[in-house]
């Protein structure tokens, strides 16, 4: 088996507060938040009436589809997806194939949760009125779950695994996991790895029926993501996507690409919803076991970790997760990494969060910052108890370090785990 060392060429990002890297970047050390009042979900009667979508032109969004593509094109997650997507090969310095033959070296592991509701919602109401034959030619990649890594495929001529994946919260690390392990065994050179979210009501609607979703933030979008914080009253629903083109170390330095990060390694596992672990709540024992085996598959040790990008959702877990953290890495209250969450300046974007994250996570390793965490100038005493108020910085902390960990744990009391490492030009 091959030994190939991994590591990130492209970045391409679709997420509530910028829809370019350049934008994006500047959004996350500044701490701007991309969550806003959303008039429909006011009008459907929702508890929560604020959220974070992308903020996408006819003119942008045309670039990357067909005319005939876009003519009955209406799945957010697809369009979010493919722009992130191929945004991220370009980036990387990568061409789409030729017309005649597949690019047998490159592929994708590109998720979701669910997808193409809307259109869904659409197809329903023809076959209800009879009117089977109006469907069209688009349903069914618009709304089958790999309809996202289907398109990218084509537009890019991919030719080694295409596939989907589909884990929750997680989706986004896991998704970075895979690609990462099929490059590490020399099955492929190039992987473009990532995740993407609808939005809209449909999306939103379960989460607002199970009351996980805050209420007491509907005047003031901005403030309403306070994970950490004592007034935390649920989290605000996200959307978007996030992708990473991963790549042999080999490949990168054979065609001198710029190198982002480096990926050390990482681990996914479940709690199966045993010991305290729920359809809806982490078992810790799974959640720590995770975080030790990536640590331990990057080949570091805890204490190289300098900085944490953590799962955070601005819920009543957010203080077991610190603690879980804290127990994974045997740190003390005054030793323990910074830690941040995007959360609190996009919401919870769902299988989009990880691979957004991510992004966000590869840019302060690469240029030297660690983003500030928003909304929590007060911070819950459970988080302080554990942890000291320096290591959870709110204001922009112009830093160079090497080693930052990754994680995010889904419904279904599933977790992914990644450790990235900056890259020093070797």
């Amino acid at each position: 088996m091959n030994n190939q060392r991994v590591v990130i060429t492209g970045l391409g990002i679709c997420a509530p507060n910028g829809t370019t890297i350049p934008e994006f970047t500047e959004a996350i050390k500044n701490g701007t938040s991309g969550i806003a009042h959303q008039a429909d979900l006011e009008a459907l009667g929702f508890s929560c009436q604020i959220a974070g979508k992308p903020k996408l032109s006819d003119d942008r969004i045309e670039q990357y589809f067909s005319p005939l593509e876009l003519r009955s094109l209406n799945s957010t997650g697809i369009i979010y997806g493919v722009i992130a997507g191929l945004d991220a090969w370009k980036d990387a310095g990568l061409e789409r194939a030729n017309d005649d033959m597949p690019d047998w070296d490159s592929g994708t592991f590109f998720g979701t949760g669910t997808s193409g509701i809307d259109k869904f919602r659409w197809a329903i109401n023809k076959i209800d009125d009879m009117e089977i034959r109006k469907l069209g030619s688009t349903v069914v990649v618009q709304t089958m779950a790999s309809g996202v890594s289907a398109l990218i495929s084509g537009k890019l001529g991919l030719g080694n695994q295409v596939s989907t994946n589909s884990s929750a919260c997680a989706t986004g690390v896991e998704s970075l996991l895979l690609a990462y392990e099929r490059i590490k065994s020399g099955k492929a050179k190039h992987m473009l790895a990532g995740s993407t979210s609808d939005s809209g009501p449909y999306i939103w609607g379960g989460f607002d029926a199970m009351k996980v979703c805050t209420f007491k933030h509907n005047h003031e979008p901005e403030k309403g993501s306070r994970p950490l914080s004592l007034t935390a009253s649920g989290f605000v629903p996200g959307s978007g996507a996030g992708a990473l083109v991963l790549e042999s170390l080999e490949s990168a330095q054979a065609r001198k690409a710029k190198i982002y990060a480096e990926v050390l390694g990482g681990e996914v596992n479940s709690g199966g919803q045993r010991g305290l672990g729920t359809m809806t709540a982490p078992n810790p024992l799974a959640v720590q076991r995770c975080i030790k085996k990536a640590i331990e598959n990057a080949g570091i040790t805890a204490s190289e970790i300098e900085v944490v990008n953590g799962h955070l959702t601005a819920t009543t877990k957010d203080a077991l997760e610190i603690e879980n953290w804290k127990i994974a890495l045997g740190s003390t209250a005054d030793n323990f990494p910074y830690i941040n969450t995007l959360k609190g300046m996009i919401g919870h974007c769902i299988s989009a969060a990880g691979s957004i994250e991510c992004v966000a996570s590869v840019l302060q390793l690469a240029k030297g910052f660690i983003f500030p965490n928003v909304n929590c100038e007060d911070l819950n005493p459970d988080v302080t108890t554990l942890i000291n108020e320096n290591r959870i910085p709110q204001m922009l902390v112009n830093k160079q370090f090497n080693i930052l960990a990754k994680a995010s744990f889904g419904f279904g009391d599933v977790n992914a785990c990644i450790i990235l490492k900056k890259y020093n030009n070797e």
